[in-house]
């Protein structure tokens, strides 16, 4: 019904509110715009703007059209973001991705093993979200991802790397002599910063957040960055990987496992029909290492 240069126009008109600043973030002429937008209502049969006090408003058509085509400008994105990786493939250079809590020490760690026995290998590193993983081997923008989860998709092949642990991270002062282990009943007078996270950590949290006994209001953040400064600054204990823990340990919080071991797996994962190069293999071993010593 209607064409990519109609969602790109669509697209570049809502963001500016008008047919000026589209052309100018389009790089095209304002009556070009005009005309993409005529038709694309033209074949779609009904206003996407309305002028009011100089400026294009979206209709409420436009409002519901818009996540849509948001979604679809970020395929054409990866199509071309995939296109131009396909292209520029390079010897000796490894692209990895992985999630935040991973980039913190495990992977540096690797990185800095894997450099020492291989120097004329280029490394490209960057941090990504659990659910961007997949999506950054199907763009073809990295070529290892490593994360907690197994990736739910028949193009992945997973590589099992090693296992971590859920761990309690807190203040000294709040617990001066902790057990090696620490059970949750013991945290319950301390407010408990709730981690929302999705995939494996989160289904492992959820199971066993703890509840303060005080009624203190709860605090909840997706990041475990900020769940750590919220301790640090005496705003209750936080539940949370051991990786993320380890990092953010110092003079005034330490960690300790829980009482009831809940561990998961750390998995990396490849395009299947694009097995791992000698040196993917190399820098898995070294994330391996790096895990065991932990």
């Amino acid at each position: 019904m209607i064409s990519l240069r109609h969602i790109e126009v669509f697209h570049a008109v809502y963001q500016t509110g008008s047919l000026s600043g589209a052309a100018r973030l389009l790089g095209v002429s304002q009556p070009s715009v005009g005309k993409v937008l005529r038709h694309a209502e033209t074949r779609l049969g009904f206003a996407l703007f309305r002028v009011v006090k100089g400026r294009l408003v979206p209709t409420d058509e436009a409002h519901e059209l818009f996540a849509d085509a948001i979604a679809v400008r970020h395929s054409v994105d990866m199509l071309r973001e995939s296109a131009r990786n396909l292209r520029r493939i390079e010897q000796g250079r490894l692209r990895v991705a992985m999630i935040h809590s991973l980039g913190l020490e495990v992977v540096p760690d690797a990185v800095a093993a894997f450099a020492a026995r291989h120097p004329g290998v280029s490394i490209d590193l960057r941090t990504l979200h659990s659910e961007e993983l997949v999506e950054a081997l199907q763009a073809r923008t990295s070529d290892i991802v490593i994360g907690y989860d197994a990736p739910r998709h028949p193009r992945l092949a997973p590589v099992m790397l090693g296992t971590g642990q859920i761990v309690l991270l807190f203040r000294r002062q709040d617990i001066p002599d902790p057990p090696e282990r620490i059970a949750l009943e013991d945290v319950r007078h301390l407010r408990v910063i709730e981690l929302l996270n999705d995939g494996t950590i989160g289904r492992l949290l959820s199971r066993r957040q703890p509840t303060a006994d005080d009624g203190a209001p709860v605090i909840q953040t997706k990041t475990y960055f900020v769940a750590a400064a919220l301790v640090e600054r005496g705003l209750g204990v936080a539940i949370m990987d051991e990786f993320t823990a380890r990092a953010c340990a110092s003079e005034a919080m330490d960690y300790r496992p829980l009482n009831e071991a809940m561990r998961f797996d750390v998995i990396a994962a490849h395009l299947e029909d694009r097995p791992l190069s000698t040196d993917s293999h190399h820098f898995l071993e070294c994330v391996r290492g790096a895990l065991a010593t932990r």
